[in-house]
């Protein structure tokens, strides 16, 4: 079967769950709620007012990865996997279409929350987003749709390799919620280099680290292919 057909039969179950839509919704709502909320407290000497902005991809992540590994997930689920690869038996072929098909409503979504999240941040922030140019809000925008992509792509090729949503989740999210939020603080060191943190370098007015925007979300996107590597490689050294 050629790509376009197995794409456009990943792209069907994706949007026929409900769950998945659900998870496309929470990942703009849940950015714009905690970037107004970040926006709205801006004491401190260390206030960024475009991170402040943006925020709330700390949290929308957290729904970007639950799309990516649900929409995996549910292969390894009831034989669904085996219907799949009859249907497409060059696994390595199905494997593409199914992460274009998690990639692309996550870009398309995450730039939309990258707009909605600079236009609610910049109204909560009032006279204090007057510092903000107009290239640093695209390249917020910008970044906030790409490092969401990233992060759903991730999860998207854990959870190939280990064949589990439960465990996908019970690695990424304590680790983004916990375990990076600890030692993230170590600017100029290995830490910089976490997906997490360095894909959210371009969300920062200036940087204190050893990776700037573009190279950060880079870093990110190493660790990216990496993990869909690895979940290719699964699909095609283990059974159905």
């Amino acid at each position: 079967m050629a790509f376009t057909p197995v794409l456009h039969s990943e792209w069907i179950k994706i949007r026929t769950l409900r769950s998945l839509v659900g998870a496309l919704l929470a990942i703009v709502l849940a950015t714009a709620l905690f970037s107004a909320l970040a926006a709205a407290d801006t004491e401190g000497p260390d206030f960024d007012p475009l991170f402040s902005t943006f925020f709330g991809v700390s949290f929308g992540q957290i729904a970007a990865i639950a799309f990516g590994t649900t929409a995996v997930s549910a292969e390894f689920q009831g034989g669904a996997l085996r219907v799949s690869l009859a249907a497409v038996p060059r696994r390595g072929r199905w494997f593409a279409a199914k992460a274009v098909a998690v990639g692309a409503p996550v870009l398309a979504v995450g730039l939309m929350t990258g707009c909605v999240s600079l236009l609610v941040g910049k109204a909560a922030l009032g006279a204090k987003a007057s510092g903000l140019t107009w290239s640093e809000g695209l390249r917020g925008a910008v970044g906030c749709g790409l490092y969401l992509t990233l992060m759903a792509l991730l999860a998207a090729g854990l959870t190939a390799l280990l064949r589990s949503g439960v465990a996908t989740l019970s690695i990424l999210v304590p680790f983004l919620l916990i375990v990076s939020f600890v030692i993230g603080g170590m600017s100029g060191t290995a830490a910089d280099l976490l997906p997490d943190k360095a894909g959210q370098v371009v969300l920062h007015e200036t940087s204190d680290g050893m990776l700037g925007p573009w190279t950060g979300l880079a870093v990110t996107a190493v660790w990216t292919g990496v993990a869909l590597l690895a979940g290719a490689w699964s699909l095609e050294r283990r059974d159905a």
